[in-house]
């Protein structure tokens, strides 16, 4: 009997492996079933959820060894009492740790953040670059431990990309599934760094994917919910900022000057974005003049930004402890002007010289400082109608942050996860609905697509832009085998005239051909400048009909 039984059991196991193995390579060369996909996305949402926890102590761990402070939360207060040479020193070591890796490891020592995401998303079937991704968030994690001014939730964005990168191409995922694989890792991956599930699952839909496919949105919020358990098995279930003065909202006589903060907030945040361009601009105009290596710039950087820390400790790192004084009236007026000054100008040069990090924090810190000197102003000048001033930082903080991300639901839904106050929601909503209109006219809809556009990538657009830059000659093309295709004789006059194309050509680039030489094709010739093989020929016809296609294609995977 007992032979029997073992002789089931093994049975049972050998067909169950072998099952396993079926359903392996099924789901490598098919793709997942919907039930296997929500089973993968809980463990992409695991994984990232550990790595968002993961960055997170140990920029906490490494900050507190660098800086030797206790409370790295209160690092600007410590740092006020630090020898000067080390506040200089700290960020400069830091800087050139940071361009040594870059140079390192990435082909153009460029730190990869939000925006080489959202490219993924939109060009790369859901991939980013592995290799590059992880230099790039160490890099971060260095510059975030010693003074650089930025904040942690680009490179969590990133190196959670880089996870589901690779799982998708464990399991040969095609654009589709490898899209929602990312959009999982990056809900997750926020939901874990800031306690925030509904507004990283948000975040993944409106800021990466950008389209609220339904059939996305489950697997999307298991990860977030995922990410959200982690951080709460490690912190417990508490705000990222406490409250102590919750405001009152005299409604409909307070409304207009929220109007106005939202105004004056989509200003702030286009003065911040633009001056990110401009210091990058004027880096790269300095190291090209100068003939620095590129290994240096960040390094320089870290100096620049010791030398405002001697007398600005409060622009180290993310700002938390400054951004509570915006939010609990901790400040005066002067002081949350010229910090909020002070802070855009550190995280220009922290970003414009290559050292890494994200915007979304010194955004929230710069957003809480304009709304409480809004504040402070409004309820000095009409003190019978106005609320707390804290209400108006409140606002302020999402009103700024949600114009530099482009993302007003999410970042609506972020404040409120980070603070736990959800009394004054209209306020929020008034102010960010202002601002997000206002800054996305004048830049390029929010930072990460300007960011791209700034590179000739136009996500901003949406997919009617981007997708021609996807498509090539080769692939639309009629080979010259097919019958339908013309002959050499007629390709070779069109050549003479400069009218031939290579395989690799982008229909973004062919098109306006077509437009301006009234041809029917273009001849398609191998890029080989000795002795250029015909290939076939691209017709106008085909050329549209493969955009068609493909926005149709789009199309379908926004409304499934």
């Amino acid at each position: 009997m007992g032979q029997s039984t073992r002789s089931v059991l093994a049975g049972f196991l050998a067909l169950t492996a072998s099952g396993l193995r079926d359903t392996w390579r099924v789901m490598r060369h098919r793709g997942p079933s919907q039930v296997q996909f929500w089973f993968i996305a809980l463990l992409v949402g695991i994984a990232a959820g550990f790595a968002a926890l993961f960055f997170r102590k140990a920029i906490t761990g490494l900050q507190a060894w660098v800086y030797g402070a206790e409370d790295v939360n209160l690092i600007h207060s410590f740092a006020q009492s630090m020898p000067w040479y080390w506040l200089l020193l700290i960020p400069t070591l830091g800087g050139l740790l940071t361009g040594l890796i870059l140079h390192r490891f990435t082909p153009d020592g460029r730190v990869r953040s939000v925006a080489d995401v959202i490219e993924g998303a939109a060009l790369r079937n859901g991939r980013v670059e592995r290799r590059a991704g992880i230099a790039s968030s160490l890099a971060s994690l260095i510059t975030l431990s010693t003074g650089g001014s930025t904040g942690r939730e680009g490179p969590v964005v990133h190196i959670v990309g880089v996870i589901s990168t690779w799982v998708s191409n464990r399991i040969n995922a095609d654009g589709i599934t490898g899209r929602d694989l990312l959009g999982c890792a990056v809900a997750a991956g926020v939901s874990a760094s800031f306690n925030a599930p509904i507004a990283g699952a948000l975040f993944a839909l409106e800021v990466v994917l950008r389209h609220f496919a339904v059939n996305a949105f489950a697997p999307i919020v298991i990860a977030a919910v995922a990410g959200t358990v982690i951080n709460r098995m490690e912190y417990g279930d508490v705000t990222e900022f406490v409250l102590e003065t919750p405001g009152a909202l005299q409604f409909y006589v307070e409304l207009p000057a929220f109007l106005i903060l939202g105004l004056v907030c989509g200003l702030v945040a286009v003065v911040l974005m633009r001056s990110i361009f401009f210091a990058e601009a004027f880096c790269n105009h300095v190291q090209d003049r100068l003939r620095l290596p590129r290994w240096l710039r960040p390094a320089a950087t870290g100096a620049i930004l010791g030398m405002i820390a001697i007398w600005y400790p409060h622009i180290i790192g993310v700002g938390y402890e400054t951004t509570v004084l915006a939010l609990t009236g901790g400040l005066l007026l002067h002081q949350t002007i010229l910090f909020a000054a002070v802070k855009t100008a550190a995280v220009s040069v922290t970003m414009g010289g290559r050292m890494g990090g994200g915007v979304f924090s010194p955004s929230l810190m710069i957003g809480a400082l304009t709304g409480l000197a809004f504040g402070l102003i409004a309820t000095t000048v009409l003190p019978d109608v106005s609320g707390t001033h804290t209400l108006y930082a409140f606002a302020g903080m999402g009103a700024v942050a949600a114009a530099v991300l482009g993302a007003p639901i999410s970042t609506t839904m972020i404040v409120f996860e980070l603070t736990g106050d959800w009394q004054i929601g209209i306020a929020v909503m008034v102010s960010v609905s202002m601002s997000t209109a206002l800054a996305s006219r004048l830049v390029d809809r929010s930072f990460f697509l300007t960011q791209l556009e700034r590179r000739g990538i136009h996500c901003a657009a949406g997919p009617q832009a981007y997708l021609l830059s996807m498509l090539t000659a080769g692939a639309a093309m009629r080979p010259l085998e097919d019958p339908r295709c013309a002959t050499a004789a007629d390709c070779e006059p069109l050549r003479a005239e400069g009218l031939d194309i290579g395989p690799a050509t982008s229909l973004e680039a062919a098109l306006p051909v077509f437009d301006r030489a009234e041809v029917e094709f273009l001849p398609v010739y191998a890029d080989d400048k000795d002795a250029p093989e015909l290939l076939g020929a691209l017709y106008h016809v085909d050329a549209l009909k493969a955009y068609n296609r493909a926005l149709a294609a789009i199309a379908a995977e926004e409304h499934r």
